[in-house]
């Protein structure tokens, strides 16, 4: 018998609880129990042959099972399981205690150091850091000759640019090629209401020269592939990753581990984030924690999940820290450790990660030694190939649909999104059976009838789609564009979110 905590990502699953009691004498047995109590928690856990996926890993207490004896692991009633997956392995030694990780120098070469200096202007704004012994001249110093990159000006970027720059450091550079929405703006503050339809490199150089003049910003217009990576992250000292998709999120790690660079990593989804500084020559990179990334559509982006609005900035301000404490050579960063934070909990844990002996691209076998193609390794086929794939023939637009419903025709329409979004906006006459619950609800549904599934936008009611079809269903159609469509073309009072 054992306490599981379960995050975010996988409560829906679990009958929307953040922690149950299983009985069971190791791990194994523990998360097998849980996939009987919550069949649809299996595929989220383990593989068709019953391996635990390479995007999860699960902690007794603080310590990696893979340290201890895997999912044989034995569990007593006191333990505490934790399941982290990946939100975007191997065995080996145990992990060394956080305490007695090295602190590494300062990222910042003192020859630069040496060269630069603060104008009485520059001392008078940053005098709360001069009377830091921590900081004093000298670190000032260091802050303002350092380069950081930081990957996206969104939720997590805005909070570490922001600080970054009010701290003084000299350089920041930011990779970003998307235009501001309404939507961002409830946790991306960077971007004001005026800065709606703009570049957010335009109104993030704007914001931050307000925030500080003597910072340079460089901005990068453009996505960060594996074409140009290199050569953008090559003259930064330390690279920020404010990404929101697993693609780019691994791209950065490997362009960290080829140069060299510390990767400091930031990642939130509801209302949960987590929190590591990936650097290959000191501790584990993000590779050593999940060797391979989730199935495209398994893990929800915040647009189909949410995200509490300060969390980003919770987050994004401990990204800030970390690359601060790198700048300094201050302080214990957070190599070899993950630190997870639960807003509605206000809670704090730690977890120690450990090098993966195995890792393809830091270990000492390694058979990465270029970057690589990210979209085919994620199982992405571009920005197009995201909502799973159905025939043109199991398609019907909002038009088609509003016409057959005008007509009179009976027709099955079922929403698969959550109790939640059904409830902020919905199309009359139709059936909630979340996505997650399709499956289990089949039977609710008469296989000899045309069923029009629809969700926000058409990704997840494609999935649905294929679910069913693999249930023997065929009279199916997925609604293109979803509620979305729905609100721009037939009913603009239907709101948007």
């Amino acid at each position: 018998m054992a306490k599981v905590l379960i995050p975010a990502a996988l409560q829906p699953y679990a009958g929307g609880q953040d922690e149950l009691i299983v009985d069971g004498a190791n791990v194994r047995e523990v998360l097998d129990a849980l996939a009987q109590q919550h069949p649809e928690l299996r595929r989220h856990l383990f593989t068709e042959a019953g391996v635990l996926r390479q995007f999860v890993n699960v902690y007794r207490g603080t310590e990696d099972t893979r340290a201890l004896q895997g999912l044989d692991t034995p569990v007593s009633a006191d333990d505490e399981l934790s399941i982290v997956p990946s939100i975007a392995g191997g065995v080996g030694a145990p992990p060394r205690p956080a305490s007695t990780l090295p602190a590494p120098v300062s990222v910042i070469d003192s020859s630069r150091v040496a060269s630069t200096t603060l104008t009485n202007e520059e001392i008078l704004r940053y005098s709360r850091h001069l009377m830091l012994p921590e900081v004093n001249l000298e670190g000032q110093k260091k802050l303002k000759a350092a380069k950081v990159l930081c990957i996206g000006a969104g939720g997590l970027g805005s909070p570490v640019a922001l600080y970054l720059a009010a701290a003084g450091v000299g350089t920041l550079g930011i990779v970003d090629f998307d235009v501001v929405d309404v939507t961002n703006l409830q946790r991306q503050i960077l971007h004001g209401a005026s800065d709606v339809g703009r570049p957010k490199l335009v109104s993030a150089r704007e914001t931050l020269r307000e925030i500080n003049p003597h910072v340079n910003v460089i901005g990068f217009e453009e996505p960060f592939t594996s074409e140009n990576a290199m050569e953008i992250a090559r003259d930064f000292d330390i690279i920020i990753d404010g990404t929101d998709n697993f693609p780019t999120r691994y791209l950065t790690n490997d362009v960290c581990v080829l140069l060299g660079k510390p990767n400091v990593y930031g990642s939130i989804f509801r209302f949960e984030g987590q929190v590591s500084v990936f650097w290959a020559e000191h501790g584990p990179c993000y590779r050593c924690l999940y060797p391979e990334p989730p199935p495209p559509g398994m893990v929800p982006s915040c647009a189909e999940g949410g995200v509490l609005g300060v969390l980003p900035g919770i987050i994004g301000c401990l990204q800030a820290n970390e690359a601060i404490k790198l700048i300094l050579g201050a302080g214990n960063p957070l190599i070899g450790r993950l630190m997870l934070f639960h807003a509605l909990k206000m809670q704090f844990r730690e977890l120690r990660l450990q090098k993966d002996p195995d890792c393809p691209i830091c270990g000492p076998n390694r058979t990465i030694h270029a970057l690589i193609d990210y979209q085919e390794f994620c199982g992405v086929r571009g920005e197009e190939a995201q909502p799973p794939e159905v025939e043109e023939s199991e398609e019907i637009t909002v038009r088609e649909l509003k016409a057959r419903m005008d007509r009179g025709e009976r027709l099955t329409i079922v929403d698969v999104r959550e109790p939640y979004e059904y409830e902020i906006a919905r199309i009359p006459g139709t059936i909630l059976i979340p996505l997650g619950q399709i499956e289990a609800r089949a039977d609710e549904l008469n296989p000899e009838a045309e069923i029009i599934l629809h969700c926000r936008s058409g990704k997840r009611s494609a999935d649905a789609l294929n679910r069913l079809k693999a249930r023997g269903f065929k009279r199916l159609k997925n609604l293109v564009g979803g509620i979305l469509a729905w609100s721009e073309e037939i009913d603009p009072s239907v709101p948007k979110y």
